[in-house]
């Protein structure tokens, strides 16, 4: 698999690995297929691989870090802190940046995945009451430490990016960005081109929608948080699956899946990007990896993006948005 670099100097996987699904997030998690996935993705070339201590209530980092200890050398682990759970109740969650919290999270999530260096360290979500300078100078007090590589930052805003950039060097940002979620396209991408910043699509599937497999709510499990999202709810459901159905069209006289026109679309949009199709399952992650082959034309990506503009996608991607792009 071809690498692509990530910023200030991280070299890793063209595509790379989400692993949140692993744990219990879109329905029941299933350790044995997790193991079997991270393997098989490190057979494909894979290096990178993605989670956060808020997955699976503190467990998918343990997963992760369980199934790659024997490939340790030969990747790269990213993981994130700033969304704190209440241990009385772990759905009871809020945002923080605090100073003293970055040291905390950071040892945590070392223990739980057994290793000594996080490779790339994401703030998950921006604190509104904490400056991100603030924030940032303790992450950076991480890397001179040794305890982190690499930083980089999730769901910002251009200011918060600017800001943060300022105080160290910002080698990732991670947001969402698939064909039916282009709003990064206007401000974030350019400004990532500008100070240097990769850029990593988490849900670049849509979360599982531009597969074309999901064709009613009832086709998700009912644990699956997705059925509480606005854009699988109500008429924006159906609104959607019509988006989907042009995607599909057009994959089909491409002789490909719907994922793999869907990833190979974002793949396309530059050297700089790296989309984390999660998934817990081998023969999905040898579907979506099949992407990186694959060659489009400007005619192609032209009629891709004519088929999902932005804003096509019916619905928020949240149901409360208040957390995002701070």
């Amino acid at each position: 698999m071809d690498v692509r670099t990530l910023g200030d100097g991280l070299d890793v996987s063209a595509l790379g690995l989400g692993c949140m699904s692993m744990s219990t997030v879109y329905g029941a998690g299933d350790e044995e297929s997790a193991r079997a996935t991270l393997d098989r993705a490190v057979d494909l070339g894979i290096t990178f691989f993605d989670t956060a201590d808020v997955y699976g209530a503190n467990d998918n980092e343990r997963i992760v870090g369980d199934g790659l200890r024997s490939n340790r050398d030969d990747v790269v682990i990213a993981t994130k802190f700033g969304i704190q759970m209440d241990p009385a109740d772990p759905m009871n969650r809020s945002i923080t940046g605090r100073p003293e919290y970055v040291q905390q999270a950071c040892e945590a999530s070392l223990r739980r995945l057994g290793i000594d260096v996080i490779d790339l360290y994401y703030q998950h979500r921006i604190d509104a009451d904490v400056p991100v300078e603030d924030t940032w100078g303790a992450m950076s007090e991480l890397v001179t430490a040794g305890k982190v590589r690499h930083l980089g930052i999730s769901e910002a805003s251009a200011e918060s990016i600017r800001r943060a950039h300022a105080v160290h060097p910002i080698t990732a940002l991670q947001s969402e960005w698939s064909l039916w979620s282009r709003e990064i396209e206007d401000e974030i991408v350019p400004l990532c081109r500008e100070l240097g910043i990769g850029i990593v699509p988490y849900s670049p599937l849509g979360r599982g929608f531009l597969t074309g497999d999901i064709q009613r709510p009832e086709d998700l499990d009912e644990r699956d948080f997705r059925r509480a999202l606005p854009r699988f709810q109500g008429d924006n459901f159906q609104r959607n699956l019509d988006v989907v159905a042009e995607v599909k069209a057009i994959a089909s006289d491409k002789a490909m899946t719907p994922a793999q026109l869907a990833l190979a679309w974002l793949l396309a949009q530059g050297d700089d990007v790296v989309p984390i199709p999660g998934t817990k399952r081998v023969a999905r992650l040898e579907e979506n990896s099949a992407a990186t082959a694959v060659t489009l034309s400007d005619d192609d990506i032209a009629r891709i993006e004519a088929a999902s503009p932005v804003g096509a996608a019916a619905g928020e991607r949240y149901g409360d948005m208040s957390w995002v792009n701070r």
